[in-house]
């Protein structure tokens, strides 16, 4: 069992709790100044879905840390999922000009010039952080849906059958749904219901199927992957 203060233990995935949130705000609160306090708080703060909070707290680390690269990474990743696209870009390229080479900091970077509309420049952003992790399926979804965001469709759909293609790429219910939905953009709508249930548990097959019909049923369908 566990006691009230315990973080609870799913699998390998932690779950967040508040009493650890609060033990972490404790020993923060008391210097401000604490890297590894203050990270370990803003992470459990985003596990509880508190955003704004985790906001503040990196902003406050970064008067203390202002040349900390893994903290720019951070802290503009999270800009990035509050849609602060333009504040997302100015610290991810921060960290950039100071020699951070990841391929997460690349797809970061591609993905919020993708929310203001830079799509040719988000996708050369990917095209580096695929040369750092070749064939990664995030970042392949993330170009293929720059490129429909672009209305290429077809080049849009053959990265993303490249990617299905490969295990990891199956294995990612996005890379499926993204395929059947880039299809039925298309008008090939037959396909994309085929490609949508293949090989699925019933249960999968309806979540897919209320997916795409949810999408191509919708005129901003657009705006819509832009969050996908």
């Amino acid at each position: 069992g566990t006691s009230p203060g315990d973080t609870i233990e799913t699998g390998s995935i932690r779950q967040p709790s508040l009493t650890a949130a609060m033990k972490a705000r404790k020993v923060w609160e008391a210097n401000p100044s604490n890297l590894k306090a203050g990270m370990l708080y803003a992470r459990e703060l985003n596990g509880l879905g508190q955003s704004e909070a985790q906001l503040k707290v990196l902003e406050q680390l970064m008067k203390y840390h202002p040349k900390n690269v893994s903290l720019q990474v951070y802290y503009g990743k999270m800009l990035l999922r509050s849609g602060q696209a333009s504040e997302a870009i100015n610290m991810l390229r921060q960290a950039e000009s100071r020699g951070a080479r990841d391929w997460k900091l690349y797809s970061a970077l591609g993905s919020a010039l993708d929310q203001q509309k830079r799509h040719a420049e988000a996708r050369q952003y990917y095209q580096r952080a695929l040369k750092l992790n070749p064939g990664g399926v995030s970042i392949m979804n993330n170009m293929a849906m720059s490129y429909a965001l672009e209305n290429k469709l077809s080049e849009s759909e053959a990265i993303l059958r490249k990617t299905y293609a490969t295990p990891a790429g199956r294995a990612e219910p996005r890379i499926r749904q993204n395929l059947a939905l880039v299809v039925g953009l298309q008008g090939r709508f037959d396909e994309a219901r085929t490609i949508a249930s293949r090989d699925l548990p019933p249960a999968q097959v309806e979540a897919n199927m209320a997916y795409l019909k949810k999408m191509l049923g919708r005129n901003n369908t657009w705006s819509k992957l832009k969050k996908s």
